[in-house]
């Protein structure tokens, strides 16, 4: 073939480079069929050198599935998906599978979109973050006939299964280590919560222990968009302008934890004497920070890994037993901001 030829490869122009038939070429490439490894490796090589690619469309027609498994997130921008991430693409690369991501930006309206052409390719199963989805995306997951697989919450009725942390307890047990610590009166920093369900629960369990001992939440303070470091440091300064007594501050994440950290810090406050903060997520980036930031870790990478094996198993054996709801335990870091 020559070098200025604008056809498409086939198995043909495989077939020619390595000089063994078309049908042979098909197995090698579908790895099927006894092959020897000279003929094998022949094949291989006059594929690459080509640089041809299989027809997957092709094969799909016949099973009805791709070797591709939907991920669908809210966002990249935010650290923790990209974590969750790598765990699912470590356990896939020891597989067939290869993960495609589309991205949602919180809005469920573009979510049933991604996932709706996402299904249109017949993938081999879904990971898809929250519980949380209009009625026609649910509709669309059950009658897709392929594993689902929720990822990082299990506060809710999952589809198929779920694999993630309780957002609830999570708020729950950082409020009674907060109260175990002294403070009283304290103020939330946060995103806007009807986007992220997954704060709301956390600030929905944050609040319930508090007021099982009495306690309110002084003042709030919330945002989106931007940089999360520049508005930890103005939802702090403007919280604070407005409470100057609160003695804790309860932040959604990490990064805007950070941001009012480092405000706090610039304006001589005695942390976490006089007042203590703590975030979510355990966001290893700020570990540089000049204070330990207490926070929560939400296992991101483990829900990940956990999500992609659960695909991978019912992949390979539509008959194989799973947990329908996989739940992780967070743990709390009391770092420097949050005393014990």
């Amino acid at each position: 073939m020559a070098d200025d030829d604008p056809r498409p490869l086939t198995l043909r122009d495989v077939s020619e480079a390595s000089g063994v038939s078309e049908m042979t070429v098909s197995r090698v490439l579908r790895n099927r069929g006894d092959v020897s490894e000279s003929t094998r490796a022949r094949v291989l090589e006059a594929a690459k050198t080509l640089g041809y690619v299989p027809n997957k469309i092709a094969g799909a027609l016949a099973s009805q599935r791709v070797n591709l498994v939907a991920v669908i997130i809210p966002s990249m921008r935010n650290m923790v998906f990209p974590e969750v991430m790598a765990g699912i693409s470590a356990v896939l690369e020891q597989t067939d599978l290869q993960p495609v991501v589309g991205v949602t930006d919180y809005l469920p309206e573009k979510e049933e979109r991604v996932l709706y052409e996402m299904l249109s390719w017949r993938p081999s199963g879904v990971i898809i973050a929250g519980l949380e989805h209009t009625e026609a995306a649910k509709a669309m997951m059950k009658a897709s006939g392929i594993p689902v697989v929720e990822i990082m919450d299990i506060d809710g009725t999952p589809v198929d299964c779920a694999v993630g942390i309780s957002h609830r307890r999570a708020g729950r047990e950082m409020a009674r280590a907060i109260l175990r610590a002294g403070y009283q009166k304290i103020g939330f920093l946060g995103t806007k919560m009807p986007l992220d369900h997954r704060a709301r629960k956390r600030f929905e369990g944050f609040t319930e222990a508090l007021a099982k001992s009495g306690v309110e939440v002084v003042d709030q303070e919330f945002y989106s968009g931007g940089s999360a470091l520049k508005k930890g440091r103005e939802m702090t300064q403007a919280l604070l302008e407005r409470e100057p007594e609160i003695d804790f501050l309860y932040y959604s994440n990490d990064m805007i934890g950070a941001g009012g950290l480092l405000y706090l810090l610039e304006q001589g406050r005695d942390i976490p004497g006089s007042i203590g903060l703590a975030g979510f997520n355990g966001v290893e980036l700020l570990e540089g920070l000049p204070r330990r930031l207490a926070t929560m870790d939400a296992h991101r990478e483990e829900i990940g890994r956990k999500a992609a094996e659960i695909i991978a198993a019912r992949t390979e054996n539509p008959a194989a037993e799973f947990e329908r709801i996989v739940e992780l335990t967070p743990k709390i870091t009391y770092g420097d901001t949050l005393r014990r």
